[in-house]
């Protein structure tokens, strides 16, 4: 297994994969949740709430259609079709074939995943706002704070600790990504997709010969490397929150 390029490509893929999408989707979700925290039409926050988080409850499968769909380099593609309205691409030029290019395979990913995750992810953000004592804000009124003062000054930092508790709960979890790349990537991006889980189903089931054993192995590894993320997660919970998550 340790012998094995396609066994290393696979799990640096799996943590690159797994703690770019953390981030990039907490940072969003906290954004988002700052946003609908400031707004003041009560209808709109409660209807736009309402459609980022339709997303999170639509399976994987159907969501790589619909993405499939959008960015197919043939004439019916959305994507392709506005680029070359745009004279982005000439109109008889071959189209972008995203989900199966290494250079946009990954920014497509992340894209995907902040579309689908973003909304789930603002609920915790959004009742941490809710608990900010509102004499804060009133003191920064007096003070002659602007909003965005207020946002830098008392917004921020109420989040900060649940931010780091976010983080660290997820971080346990990197190892087991599988469905999300399962269903949207091919062979043509093996070497920037590819995952540890994904790995393993193609050394069971995509071959003539399963060698379960090998797969056994690269389980029982990846399962040795989530429980070492586990107890270092335990640890720095311990050093920020005071008490662990187990």
């Amino acid at each position: 297994m340790f012998k094995t390029d396609a066994f290393w490509s696979a799990f640096r893929n799996t943590l690159e994969l797994s703690i770019m999408k953390l981030l990039i989707t907490t940072f969003t979700a906290v954004i988002v949740s700052i946003f609908l925290n400031e707004m003041g039409n009560l209808f709109a926050k409660k209807t736009l709430q309402t459609i980022i988080y339709l997303p999170h409850f639509m399976s994987w499968a159907v969501v790589a259609s619909i993405f499939s769909l959008f960015l197919s380099p043939s004439s019916t593609g959305l994507v392709n079709g506005m680029l070359r309205d745009w004279g982005i691409l000439a109109p008889d030029a071959k189209g972008i074939y995203f989900l199966a290019s290494t250079a946009w395979w990954r920014p497509i990913f992340y894209l995907i995943n902040i579309w689908k995750e973003t909304g789930w992810g603002t609920i915790i953000f959004l009742a941490t706002l809710a608990g900010i004592n509102p004499e804060l804000y009133e003191a920064a009124d007096i003070d002659g704070a602007t909003r965005m003062q207020k946002m830098r000054f008392v917004t921020l930092p109420a989040l900060s600790n649940t931010i780091i508790t976010v983080l660290i709960l997820n971080l346990a979890k990197v190892m087991n990504m599988f469905e999300s790349v399962f269903v949207l990537y091919n062979n043509a991006v093996y070497s920037v997709s590819d995952v540890i889980s994904t790995y393993i189903y193609r050394q069971t089931f995509a071959i003539a010969l399963p060698n379960y054993g090998y797969s056994t192995a690269v389980g029982l590894f990846k399962s040795l490397v989530g429980c070492v993320l586990v107890l270092i997660c335990n640890w720095a919970s311990k050093k920020t929150r005071g008490r662990g998550i187990v």
